[in-house]
């Protein structure tokens, strides 16, 4: 089975179609960007793009996705390096304290971005509601996307 991810066929041949998502990009693919935090679908730490849309990828089988375009944190930079608007925003406003669902955040965050460029601050926290942050850092993620959506609107 092949899957396009970050913008690459990936081959997962010996992988069972119900094998969950995040298991094939942390195990098989070594993409370990993503973060395995309940594996119900409740916290978002594991939230990956699937056609633009935020997914909780601890759940979702790879099976039906071979037609899909998956995007991890780790496809969110630039092919130099340089971090995209969402991730450079954390970077600036120091979003993380543990930072362990902070990819999930940002990809979440991304998520938003991409289908709402000038979000309210009511439909970033519904965008990001299901992702938990223990450590509480809301203000500042709610920050951070309004910061990236300055940039994305004026093409930086």
């Amino acid at each position: 089975m092949k899957l396009k991810i970050n913008g690459q066929d990936r081959d997962i041949e010996d992988l069972d179609q119900k094998t969950p998502l995040l298991w094939a990009l942390r195990d098989e693919l070594g993409l370990v960007g993503t973060k395995y935090g309940c594996g119900v679908s409740q916290c978002g730490a594991c939230t990956v793009l699937v056609n633009n849309v935020p997914v909780k990828s601890c759940t979702m089988p790879v099976g039906g996705l071979t037609d899909a375009e998956i995007t991890t944190i780790e496809g969110l930079a630039g092919e130099g390096g340089e971090l995209n608007p969402v991730q450079q925003a954390w970077v600036d406003l120091d979003v993380a304290q543990c930072g362990y669902c902070q990819s999930g955040q940002v990809m979440a965050a991304e998520g938003l971005l991409r289908s709402n460029p000038n979000p309210t601050d009511d439909e970033i926290d519904q965008a990001l509601a299901a992702n938990i942050c223990r450590c509480g850092t809301y203000i500042r993620i709610r920050q951070a996307v309004k910061q990236a959506a300055g940039r994305m609107v004026a093409g930086e």
